[in-house]
Formats: C-alpha cells, structure tokens, sequence
C-alpha cells in the first residue's frame, strides 16, 4: 500500500499453450487468490491465443485494486513461429546437411512483421533477414534456397517488391 492508500495491480507471467491454456496450473493457482473469474479470464486468454495453437504462448495477466483485468499476449519465439509455417515438429537434428522443411517467402514476411515489435531491424526487409537467419538452426530452407541464399537474394533486391 502507497501512502495514498491505492494497491498496486498484481501481476502474473505464464506461459500457455496457445488456444488451450485451462484452469489447472500454472494459470489456476496463481490467478485463483485475486478473487477475479478465473473461467472468464482462461476463455479470454484462449480466444486471444487460438492462433499459436499447438505454441507455448507468453501471457501477462495484470489485476488492478478494482478487480478490472489486463491482458498482455506475447508472441512466441521465432523458432516456433517457423516450425509451425513450416508444418514441422522439430528442428532438424544437423541443420546444416539435413533440412526439415521449407517456407515460402509470405510466411517469412509474416513471422517478420508479428515479431518486427521485438526485433532490432528497422523495416520489413532487415525483420525478414533476422528471420531467415532463424532458419539456419532450425534446418528449414525458403522458397527452396538455404538460408545463406535467401539472405543473398534479400541483399540483391530479388524479393524488393514483396518486402517494401
């Protein structure tokens, strides 16, 4: 309590698979004692994660003294984002001989500008290289060229017209 009298918001960082987080742990336990509708605040979390389904999915949940509650959805690692455009499980095991998938350039692009917020790069093509680069340890090609290639491709203006 500050000297005026006013909480501060309780703050709860959780990681949830996207779309499927519940009641139980870890969300649960740690919600349950705000006295805030747990039930209401799952579903909410679920229908703002629905499309990182099958990701772990960083949410904040921040609970002000009047019981009005905050929600911040993260997004996913690059990793993750990849494997799922890509439709793999895993990354590949040796990246540099054995590669597990391949995406095409409008899924690089939109990794790019889901993660472009977290990023250091500038604009859409500089986003697009980190993402691309991503791909090297993950063993996942784009529009058929490994990664050293599409970054190539990248710095020679090849794909200008879709990254501008």
């Amino acid at each position: 309590m500050s000297a005026y009298g006013d909480k501060m918001a309780e703050t709860v960082e959780v990681l949830v698979p996207g779309g499927r987080a519940t009641a139980g742990p870890p969300l649960g336990p740690a919600l349950g004692p705000l006295g805030i509708n747990v039930k209401a605040v799952v579903d909410d979390i679920n229908k703002k994660t629905a499309e990182f389904n099958g990701m772990t999915v960083p949410v904040t949940v921040a609970v002000d003294d009047k019981k009005n509650v905050t929600l911040t959805i993260g997004i996913p690692p690059t990793t993750a984002l990849i494997k799922k455009e890509a439709g793999v499980e895993k990354g590949s095991g040796a990246p540099n001989t054995e590669k597990v998938g391949n995406l095409p350039l409008d899924a690089v692009i939109r990794i790019a500008k889901m993660k472009m917020e977290n990023m250091l790069s500038y604009n859409l093509k500089e986003a697009a290289k980190e993402v691309i680069g991503t791909c090297v340890s993950v063993g996942v090609t784009i529009e058929g060229k490994t990664p050293k290639e599409a970054i190539a491709a990248v710095n020679a203006g090849e794909w200008d017209a879709q990254l501008a």
